[in-house]
């Protein structure tokens, strides 16, 4: 009996039909490199042939099939417009299209009475968003955006706003939340994230937006918990289904979703499922990040299904304008779109103006030439110095020792709250985790120098001073995915704790050994660092050619972790390579807006 190790082949021989077999392998393999389907007109036969499977398609035959419905049977697999998807994600996806045209079909009824609302705080608006008056940087940077954003998301009950580091996407919804209460005081807002560390950054950085707010709206800002999608949603033990769904709906007037791109599709429908007919969900994140670990791309594909973003009818661009009062701020003509293509036209906001990164230089010029390829802005930074863009083609150990000499710093204050603030001044992100450049061994070299350096004595998995990073969710210690510890003496019972900084600003205690899951985090994977921040990043990518992890979006994701600075190890060939393969995720959800 011939022994398949190949989990895909398993798959697709599972299944007695011959015929079914060579697109069940194609389907289980793309849905470990995160694709939802297998669009049945683009197949590689390269791929079928490799994996010995007769290279021939046909759609009708595949119609045939007893296990294949069109969606509306209770079969295994479904094809719909020509894409094959299991069930189960043919169901993510149609929740998900169903639950945001309710939410915008819902809209006009509304309109009016937002509107007169908002009206009679035309002044607290223009008050609010009369710091954004930055130098003109070219009329798309000069309309005044998160104002637009904010006015678009109290008329909408769906609005997604996207927008690199620095845009202001938190401010924005910081001065969104403050005409929101101010409209209805008593609203109840829920805050949410992908994972805790997100979810906790998102809280932080929403408090420290709105510390000038007057009495009662600070009071509201302070009251407000973010949470992880799965702890709003109500997690049951051991079930992957949730508290809340269609038929028990969120209890709440606006739920807001950071780090949107990080969120996968079955997650992303059981969100949807659980916003009520009366709840406004509005998505933040920045679509050229990377996308979630597991399938799916919503989020960017959200923002993709207009060829070109900030388009309004005339209409509702002549009444955003009436809150703009400087007309060099307003919406431009360039901005009118009066024959909309899909229900998610004005219903999708960009923000482009980068308070943080200047487009000319630095980590805002280099990160934008590698997410939009452009080569010769690439090349440039090889050439060139620049204070905060560095990159060693040679991986030289000295550029590397210097870096890392950073982490002496945390190790040696006292303090553990500004131990705990100098561990996020600098991060090593790596693009994987096996190999010489990988998250283990860059790990043992950070530890080996601190050793040398007698900075740190490895006695055991929790040696004072090891940094961890949290890699499962604990409800009852509030401890979360992504969240990084320090381990130090507790002096007053000579025990060793793990020290956390908690919401609040405050730090508390854990014992080692009631954390179940933890990694040593001098460096992590770029993966995981999306939703955190540090003044310096060092980037190592993995020697090589022809490294399929390696996209642009990974690339520009590491690059904007870092805040000041950022140390790129890689050679030029590499690095323009990067920038030309993208994360092209196959999902039916753009061709089936456009339809709706």
């Amino acid at each position: 009996m011939q022994v398949i190790n190949d989990v895909h082949q398993q798959f697709a021989e599972y299944f007695p039909s011959d015929t079914l077999k060579p697109y069940l392998y194609l389907l289980s393999k793309k849905l470990g490199e995160g694709h939802i389907c297998v669009d049945i007109n683009h197949i590689d036969k390269e791929e079928l042939i490799e994996a010995g499977y007769n290279p021939v398609i046909n759609k009708n035959i595949l119609r045939q099939e007893g296990l294949v419905s069109d969606g509306t049977g209770m079969k295994p697999f479904v094809l719909f417009n020509d894409r094959l998807y299991l069930q189960r994600y043919f169901n993510y996806e149609t929740t998900i299209l169903n639950r945001i045209k309710a939410l915008i079909e819902s809209e006009p009824a509304q309109v009016q009475e937002k509107l007169i609302a908002l009206k009679e705080i035309a002044g607290l608006i223009n008050g609010l968003f009369d710091d954004n008056r930055d130098e003109p940087g070219g009329k798309e940077e000069y309309v005044n955006w998160p104002l637009v954003a904010a006015v678009s998301a109290v008329l909408n009950n769906f609005t997604v706003i996207t927008g690199g580091p620095g845009t202001g996407k938190t401010t924005t919804v910081a001065k969104l939340l403050s005409i929101l209460y101010t409209i209805n005081p008593a609203l109840k807002v829920a805050l949410t994230a992908p994972t805790g560390k997100a979810a906790a950054r998102m809280g932080e950085s929403l408090k420290f937006a709105a510390k000038d707010a007057a009495g009662s709206l600070k009071s509201k800002f302070e009251a407000l918990e973010p949470s992880t999608i799965h702890r709003l949603l109500g997690t049951i033990m051991g079930a992957s289904y949730f508290k809340h769904n269609n038929a028990n709906t969120l209890n709440y007037d606006v739920v807001i979703a950071d780090e949107s791109s990080m969120i996968d599709t079955a997650l992303f429908a059981k969100l949807l499922a659980a916003i009520g007919p009366a709840t406004k969900l509005i998505l933040l994140g920045d679509k050229d990040q990377l996308a979630s670990v597991e399938a799916g791309s919503l989020f960017g594909d959200l923002c993709l299904a207009q060829e070109k973003l900030n388009l309004f009818s005339a209409a509702r661009r002549e009444l955003i304008n009436a809150f703009i009062q400087d007309p060099a701020r307003q919406v431009g003509n360039d901005h009118i779109d009066n024959e909309p293509a899909h229900p998610l036209f004005e219903h999708i906001i960009e923000l482009q103006k980068s308070h943080r990164f200047s487009d000319n230089k630095g980590i805002g010029k280099f990160s934008k030439a590698i997410i939009h390829s452009r080569e010769d802005e690439i090349t440039g930074f090889f050439s060139n110095t620049d204070e905060e863009v560095t990159i060693d083609q040679e991986y030289a150990e000295k550029l590397f020792e210097v870096f890392i000499s950073g982490y002496e710093a945390f190790i040696n204050e006292t303090d553990i709250k500004k131990a705990l603030e100098a561990i996020n001044n600098l991060r090593v992100l790596c693009a994987v985790r096996e190999g010489e450049q990988g998250v283990y061994a860059i790990n043992k070299k950070v530890e080996k120098y601190l050793q040398q350096k007698n900075k740190i004595s490895i006695t055991g998995d929790f040696y004072e001073h090891r940094p961890i990073m949290v890699t499962s969710n604990n409800y009852e210690l509030g401890l979360f995915n992504g969240d990084i510890g320090i381990v130090r003496m507790d002096r007053e019972s000579k025990t060793l704790k793990v020290w956390f900084e908690t919401t609040d600003g405050k730090v508390k205690s854990v014992l080692p050994g009631y954390i179940s899951g933890a990694e040593t985090v001098y460096a992590m994977t770029i993966h995981k660092s999306q939703g955190s921040e540090f003044t310096q990043v060092l980037v190592i990518l993995p020697k090589g050619e022809d490294i399929p992890i390696l996209t642009r979006e990974l690339l520009y994701t590491a690059i904007t972790r870092a805040k000041k600075k950022v140390l790129v190890q890689g050679s030029e060939t590499l690095i323009l390579q990067t920038s030309k393969a993208s994360v092209q995720r196959g999902s039916g959800i753009i061709d089936r807006f456009k339809q709706a």
